[in-house]
């Protein structure tokens, strides 16, 4: 198509082409509508594919324009984008160009027209100066590992009734019914509660009665009466004497299993002693904090990247980041997307301010993405066979697999594309972390490492 062309930077990452077409291209695509709907229109007194133009042109004048000015317009933007050399030009998928106004249709003219649409945001990432990465401290200890083999222990456990006539003890799982009373005796409305489960010790009831229910044996109710410091977290029960009616319905007992070769073998038949399964708890606890403190590392790196290298996001960017959560959202909770506005409605939360609660973080994480995305395209970073093979090891040494399952894991198209995305990004910050400053950072303990 005989055109020309002239591209405008707006603000906020969006551009204005403004479109020029030869007016022989115009004569040319309305004579081809107008023989496209000869070949259709049936009027009467005419057979159908033999309609003269100047009967179609009085009967359809307004509707020929239109379709020769939509063949103009997509035909046009069609040719542009698809030019690779224009592809920094391309609208974002989410966003369709919008016609400043419909133009003028002249067959005697040239044809003029103007859309607006945003673009993929331009960063020129130079800016390293001052930035210092700190990279947390982890010990993968006795006492660490100490923990996670309590953690496994209590994910191990059996749970069994008690025996008729046992009494609550610490550390027992109990069903209780509750409510508060007034001083007259009666139930304070909206205070009663049945059914409700917690661990005797943990303080994870409302009233935290623990020591009080101490003792009760199953379907005994008790009346208690407590009185709470006036510097209480909980500003509800703060200063005040409360006096509680209960009702244990349900006692259980976890039965934690002793720490043996026993064990071991019931988590996975693969283990045979107890220092089997430690060496192996040992490695995936050094291979989750290793990755953890990488994904922090990056996290401060990116953060400061961002701050020191400004640009613009555009609207429509912004908004299909926020839609995609609301939508994972809604995945989540095992709803629609409108179905989960009303239950948040519900809860005296709107779906507005939601949106703009996460608005700061969204953006954050695009701008993260950009950069990633523009550097590793600015440094022609790229992978080969031979690395990726090496990605596959490592995998299967940190995940206990084999190469084959890995590999096997990977085998769809776009599984192995994020492999080698993330494989691209790994060189990425290897280059980088050659040009900042990396200092140690604050000691940290292992599971405060996965906290947040």
């Amino acid at each position: 198509m005989k055109l020309t062309k002239e591209f405008v930077t707006l603000e906020k990452s969006a551009e204005k082409l403004t479109v020029t077409v030869d007016k022989s291209e115009i004569n040319s695509i309305y004579q081809k509508v107008i023989k496209n709907y000869t070949k259709n229109a049936q009027i009467p007194g005419f057979r159908k594919g033999h309609v003269p133009a100047n009967i179609l042109i009085t009967k359809y004048g307004d509707a020929l324009k239109a379709d020769t000015l939509n063949e103009l317009i997509d035909g046009s933007l069609n040719e542009i984008f698809s030019d690779e050399a224009e592809k920094d030009h391309r609208p974002l998928p989410y966003a369709q160009p919008v016609l400043e106004k419909v133009p003028e249709f002249d067959l005697e003219k040239d044809f003029t027209y103007s859309v607006t649409y945003d673009v993929f945001p331009k960063v020129d990432v130079k800016n390293f100066s001052g930035i210092t990465v700190k990279e947390p401290q982890v010990t993968v200890g006795d006492a660490e590992l100490a923990e996670e083999l309590k953690a496994l222990q209590e994910r191990n456990a059996m749970v069994t009734d008690k025996k008729d006539g046992e009494a609550v003890a610490k550390d027992d799982i109990v069903t209780i019914n509750y409510s508060e009373l007034d001083d007259a005796g009666n139930t304070v409305e909206g205070s009663k509660r049945e059914g409700f489960v917690f661990t005797v010790g943990t303080g994870e009831n409302i009233y935290k009665i623990d020591d009080e229910i101490i003792g009760m044996k199953k379907n005994e109710t008790k009346e208690i009466t407590k009185t709470y410091a006036k510097d209480d977290a909980d500003a509800d029960l703060a200063g005040k004497t409360k006096k509680i009616s209960v009702t244990v319905t349900a006692l259980k007992v976890k039965n934690i299993p002793a720490l043996d070769d026993d064990l071991a073998q019931d988590v996975n038949a693969k283990f045979k002693t107890l220092d089997d399964l430690k060496a192996d708890l040992k490695r995936q606890m050094e291979t989750a904090a290793a990755r953890r403190v990488k994904e922090l590392k990056n996290n401060d790196l990116l953060s400061q990247l961002v701050e020191k290298n400004a640009f613009d996001l555009p609207a429509s960017m912004i908004k299909a980041e926020l839609d995609g959560r609301w939508n994972m959202m809604a995945q989540q909770f095992g709803t629609t997307p409108d179905q989960l506005e009303k239950m948040i409605l519900a809860s005296g939360q709107t779906k507005e301010v939601m949106l703009e609660q996460w608005t700061g973080d969204s953006e954050k994480m695009l701008k993260s993405r950009i950069i990633v995305d523009n550097l590793i395209r600015e440094r022609n970073i790229s992978v080969t066979p031979e690395e990726i093979e090496a990605s596959y090891a490592k995998i299967a040494e940190e995940g206990g697999m084999t190469v084959e399952e890995v590999k096997k894991h990977y085998a769809d198209p776009r599984s192995k594309e994020y492999l080698i995305d993330d494989a691209k990004e790994t060189k990425l910050y290897d280059e980088l972390y050659k040009e900042v400053k990396v200092s140690k950072g604050d000691k940290i303990a292992f599971a405060d490492l996965f906290k947040n």
